[in-house]
């Protein structure tokens, strides 16, 4: 699937959709007299559902998700890696080393405030052969009940300063944590960006033992998976060395014993793509 360059108009999801023809017909209701308490319930039981829905970073109820490769992408055995939260000046550059000495590409998806304070660093993602997409500009734990104007700054200035640092502009977008509101997909299209979460996680923020969350991440390991890690914000093991740093050549090891190859979402999505003039 070739990312496309022209934006697109946003086309609210069915479960958009018919939370829209719910509260219609609510107001409806309460107008033709039928009594307002089943409206009300309704309508909470709606919000339920769609919060329930942004806690659940898998959930493609509010929008487009991506959470596996496309068909071809498993078909080529490819695997994704991707790294968030960074770059991080103690952790990034060792992660790149255990990349470049295993072959293997990857997705960061930085957060601009720190490409902004660590530009060098993000040029040198790129340089090294990786991709950098846009994990907001800064990871505010209320990224989630942000309004439709805040969503689209926060976004809309990592997207910039990513652009601007590297030269290159993001096409994919994973919102911090993970946790969205139904408000996020129509700047998403606006912007021409596609959300992505993943098929599995490690924990590796909030661990402390690396084979735990290797194992989490190689448990029912399949072609197309998307697998995420951090190298910003990372967990550490008992020793003081980062999580990431522990997983990362184990995880590689093992992709490659099972004939899987670690690209990154850009490559997967179109082969004959290079670095250069990838959705420029």
């Amino acid at each position: 699937m070739k990312h496309s360059s022209m934006r697109q108009p946003w086309k609210p999801s069915p479960a958009i959709k018919a939370s829209a023809v719910l509260h219609l017909g609510a107001l409806s209701g309460v107008a033709a007299g039928l009594g307002w308490p089943w409206a009300v319930g309704g309508i909470l039981a709606n919000h339920a559902v769609l919060t329930i829905a942004g806690l659940w970073p898998r959930s493609t109820l509010l929008g487009s998700n991506m959470r596996k490769l496309s068909a071809p992408a498993c078909d080529a055995q490819h695997i994704a890696i991707t790294i968030d939260d960074g770059p991080d000046p103690q952790i990034t550059p060792q992660v790149l080393d255990i990349l470049d000495a295993a072959g293997a590409q990857a997705t960061f998806f930085c957060i601009g405030k720190a490409v902004e304070a660590h530009p060098q660093l993000a040029r040198e993602i790129i340089r090294r052969g990786h991709h950098i997409e846009n994990h907001s500009y800064a990871h505010r734990h209320y990224f989630s009940v942000m309004g439709l104007d805040q969503l689209r700054k926060e976004i809309s200035r990592a997207q910039s300063v990513i652009s601007q640092t590297t030269g290159h502009t993001p096409v994919y977008f994973r919102a911090p944590a993970g946790l969205r509101s139904p408000l996020l997909d129509p700047v998403l299209q606006s912007l021409n960006l596609q959300l992505v979460s993943w098929t599995r996680r490690g924990f590796d923020t909030v661990a402390t033992d690396s084979g735990k969350v290797l194992q989490r991440l190689e448990k029912g390991l399949a072609t197309g998976d998307i697998l995420l890690l951090h190298d910003g914000n990372a967990g550490m093991t008992a020793s003081g060395r980062a999580l990431v740093l522990e997983v990362l050549p184990k995880l590689l090891d093992t992709l490659r014993a099972r004939g899987f190859r670690a690209v990154s979402l850009r490559i997967a999505a179109d082969p004959l793509n290079s670095l250069k003039g990838v959705a420029e």
